[in-house]
């Protein structure tokens, strides 16, 4: 049994034990608690922060969580499962929506890389029997001669296979007002988008272009813009202490005025290591015990209203071990530090 379904067996049993009746009863529960804690299962505070701060005005905001669909491949870390395995997959989607989350929005190379291309495939697959969404997050090529043409190959490609009429899953795409929403992780100033948007009209429905916030000199042909972690102008802290509040008040406040007929995609986090990448370049965002991820929820209600709602926020991440954003296993960190290689999929600080 891995650790991710020991997690999941040991906080059911521990629901259905909530008031033990007899002595016996009541030291197997200390047991399961204690077992629990050790491997880092918890997900109350999760469920809490999520219930308490994220107010429903009609539905507003729809609350989605980026997916890292790389594991199992020899490029990345063990985390004690495989992106492939079905039950893996099915299990994930599950636990998002009990969650109330919507929609994976799925980390994506296209054709280049085959692996996560069979990792969204699977995915979609399980969302589309649990009524559950995925949307693709294109990730643009690092060496392209011509990035531009990359671009809509690969959505080509997504169209045919993940989002058009022919595609065998395409109800558990992710829509808004009709359309298939597509995210881009920017690599290239090169690629020019407005022969891009002038491509996809030829879909039979026009998608959806959300870009990563400051991409702005390209806003005429974006429909609106996500936010991601970041720390803001005063950059990484060395004590993790700088959460990224003015990252996100600067963000509302730009889409507000700068933006306000485009999609704002908020965002939250639980903090940020890296210290787990091959990419590392030491950069720490303490989780606070949970503070950070309740902190960065918050920071969008003062911009927004029931009446000026914001369409979508986004977790960052549900499974990013790497970087250390991970939720996917609860958000309480006091126990230890940083979680070992080997235990990030896991046991760790979630």
């Amino acid at each position: 049994m891995n650790i991710l379904r020991l997690c999941t067996s040991i906080m059911s049993r521990l629901r259905k034990r909530r008031r033990p009746a007899s002595a016996r009863s009541w030291q197997t529960w200390v047991l399961l608690a204690a077992l629990g804690g050790a491997l880092g299962c918890h997900r109350a505070n999760l469920h809490q922060a999520l219930r308490e701060n994220l107010p429903s005005a009609q539905g507003f905001p729809i609350v989605l969580a980026a997916y890292q669909p790389w594991f199992g491949d020899h490029d990345h870390i063990e985390v004690g499962y495989s992106s492939h395995d079905p039950a893996v997959l099915e299990r994930q989607v599950e636990q998002a929506q009990n969650l109330g989350i919507a929609a994976f929005v799925v980390d994506w190379y296209g054709q280049r890389h085959p692996f996560l291309d069979k990792t969204f495939d699977l995915l979609q697959e399980s969302a589309a029997a649990k009524n559950f969404k995925v949307a693709l997050m294109y990730d643009e090529p690092e060496d392209s001669s011509d990035s531009t043409a990359a671009a809509i190959s690969a959505l080509d490609y997504a169209y045919q296979k993940y989002i058009g009429p022919n595609a065998p899953h395409r109800a558990a795409y992710l829509t808004y007002q009709g359309r298939p929403m597509i995210f881009l992780w920017p690599r290239h100033k090169q690629t020019d988008w407005k022969s891009v948007r002038q491509h996809l009209q030829s879909w039979d429905v026009m998608p959806l272009l959300i870009m990563e916030d400051g991409a702005y000199r390209v806003s005429d042909y974006m429909d609106g813009y996500y936010a991601w972690v970041k720390p803001g102008d005063r950059g990484w802290s060395r004590d993790g202490s700088n959460w990224g509040k003015q990252y996100l008040e600067n963000f509302y406040k730009t889409m507000q005025k700068d933006y306000p007929n485009k999609i704002a995609v908020g965002a939250a986090w639980p903090g940020f290591n890296d210290s787990q990448a091959s990419w590392s370049a030491n950069r720490y965002m303490d989780r606070r015990c949970g503070k950070t991820f309740e902190d960065s929820l918050r920071v969008f209600r003062r911009y927004y209203s029931n009446d000026d709602p914001l369409p979508f926020l986004m977790v960052v991440t549900w499974n990013d071990y790497e970087e250390g954003t991970a939720i996917e296993r609860g958000i309480n960190n006091c126990r230890s530090s940083a979680p070992a290689a080997s235990n990030a999929g896991g046991a760790g600080n979630q």
